[in-house]
């Protein structure tokens, strides 16, 4: 027996009727369990690889935008572009990491079958009445005119149309970059709303490159955030957050004209104008620098959360 017992300890095959121990050889590697928990790849390794794979492709993108304008391309043209390459960016990692974690697409908010449907279209309706209430609420305050036309004839259709595409890819870049894969690891790990303060924070800090911007507007983009973040939790996907951050845009920029996070951009429809105090009319970051604009996403959330209560993400 105790030439039995030392040879099972050394390692070497066990003598007749002793029974070899599976439950040990069963065990996962150490490598494998340090990055996959009971429910796949654990979040922390998730997110990081996220990061580590986007910054890299986006740098290329904006090489690319770069190349393109050499290619005597215009600016605006070159912007489209560049914010295609952002989407690419945004999502490639994802796909990558879906394959990893052998998860569905849809589990990441934009499920391909919902895709520009129903959610969507009330998505834009929601986001170009919001937009337009708290422009009609500066101008009935008498800090914002809508002036007169700067385009006219088919300039009209044109920069409508261009606005509009321009504005989806950047609803789409923007919200899936931190509402997408991010949002549903970071939830895995810390739960849902504290990774969406910490997100949306994340958002808010994405628009500190734009000349113009202020305290307060970052501030309201971080609310806006996480009125977003709701709508992902309430409708279980992210069309109608994409829906409403493009005709949201699509509305300050294009239709009324305005500054849109501090950035003012060729190709408007009016020349509008706004007069009074930085706080009431947002400045030079625009409405999104008003405090009305807390007022009318704030009642926009009250809203939404009262037509959809029922929670169908995580």
């Amino acid at each position: 027996m105790d030439d039995l017992h030392d040879s099972t300890e050394s390692g070497s095959p066990p003598g007749p009727g002793v029974e070899p121990n599976f439950a040990a050889i069963a065990q996962p590697s150490y490598a494998h369990a340090l990055f996959f928990g009971p429910d796949g790849l654990r979040p922390g390794w998730g997110f990081a690889f996220y990061v580590a794979m986007f910054f890299p492709l986006w740098g290329l993108a904006s090489v690319w935008a770069d190349w393109w304008h050499f290619g005597s391309a215009s600016w605006l043209w070159s912007m489209m572009v560049e914010e295609l390459g952002d989407v690419l960016a945004a999502l490639i990692p994802a796909l990558i990491l879906a394959r990893v974690e052998h998860r569905p697409w849809g589990a990441y908010g934009l499920a391909v079958r919902r895709a520009f449907g129903k959610l969507f279209w009330v998505g834009t309706v929601w986001g170009f009445a919001a937009i337009s209430l708290l422009l009609v609420a500066l101008y009935g305050l008498h800090a914002f005119t809508f002036g007169h036309l700067a385009l006219h004839g088919a300039r009209i259709v044109k920069f409508a149309a261009f606005w509009a595409v321009m504005f989806l890819l950047v609803a789409l870049f923007e919200e899936f970059l931190v509402r997408g894969y991010t949002q549903f690891t970071l939830a895995r790990g810390i739960g849902f709303w504290p990774a969406a303060l910490a997100l949306s924070c994340v958002f808010g800090l994405m628009h500190l490159r734009n000349e113009g911007e202020s305290r307060l507007g970052l501030l309201a983009v971080v609310f806006i955030g996480l009125f977003f973040c709701l709508t992902l939790r309430r409708t279980g996907n992210l069309w109608f957050a994409l829906g409403f951050h493009a005709a949201w845009d699509w509305g300050e920029t294009f239709f009324y004209s305005v500054p849109d996070s501090g950035i003012v951009f060729p190709g408007h429809l009016l020349q509008s104008s706004f007069s009074g105090p930085t706080w009431l009319t947002g400045g030079t970051v625009g409405p999104e620098g008003s405090v009305l604009c807390f007022v009318v996403i704030g009642a926009t959330a009250i809203l939404f959360e009262r037509t959809h209560r029922k929670t169908e993400y995580f």
